[in-house]
């Protein structure tokens, strides 16, 4: 495959950003939440398991406790059970009681909205982090690689690296700011509505002429090695 000259990239860059506008006008998060708190606690959640469960758990969750004082007192063998069915149930509802009782403790229990705060609470990654300050709170601070992101990121020719921090990098440095998390949103639209991992639809695809593998069955990252 030719080598791309970085003015080639970042035109094409553009008119991914473009094209997915058009496509995918109403992308948003799919986690089910009503404010930060409920952001948070849901894409802890969401490690190993699909938003559809996640959003299955939290109707109930969120109605039994609303506050974060709430998660931090609640009995934790009836937390575990409430979210049992998102899996590894019993670290998760550790990370929850312990982030929450943080909240309680240093926010008031509130989400605070800095990267340097959010990381500091138990079970929050820089990937939970940049989902809750461009969703929650309208900060660009990075961009969120999960499974969907590292893919197409990968399939789009934007990064050829393996490990999410180093596609997040790349990708922070391709796109401008003020989309960085729209262009996380596109991306898992596009990845669960087309571009799928076992066989993705190219024939169909609505950013085939913008891809590089487009017609290439089942391609990801090299492995590291």
């Amino acid at each position: 495959m030719p080598r791309e000259s970085n003015v080639a990239r970042a035109q094409r860059v553009k008119q991914l950003i473009d094209r997915f506008q058009e496509i995918y006008p109403k992308a948003h998060c799919e986690l089910a939440h009503s404010n930060p708190l409920e952001l948070l606690i849901s894409t802890i959640l969401s490690a190993q398991c699909t938003d559809k469960r996640v959003n299955l758990v939290t109707g109930p969750l969120f109605k039994r406790w609303r506050t974060a004082a709430d998660f931090a007192q609640a009995p934790p063998a009836e937390l575990e059970e409430a979210i049992k069915s998102t899996g590894f149930f019993r670290n998760k509802a550790r990370n929850i009681q312990a982030c929450c009782q943080a909240l309680v403790q240093k926010y008031g229990g509130q989400v605070p909205s800095t990267m340097e705060e959010l990381t500091a609470l138990n079970g929050v990654g820089r990937k939970t982090a940049n989902v809750v300050l461009g969703d929650a709170f309208g900060i660009n601070c990075g961009v969120v690689v999960d499974t969907h992101v590292a893919r197409l990121a990968y399939r789009l020719g934007l990064s050829a690296r393996k490990d999410p921090a180093k596609i997040e990098q790349d990708l922070m440095r391709l796109l401008p700011r003020d989309q960085w998390a729209m262009f996380s949103h596109w991306l898992i639209w596009h990845g669960r509505r087309r571009c799928y991992a076992r066989k993705p639809d190219c024939p169909h695809c609505e950013v085939g002429p913008l891809c590089p593998r487009a017609g290439v069955k089942r391609v990801g990252p090299p492995k590291a090695s």
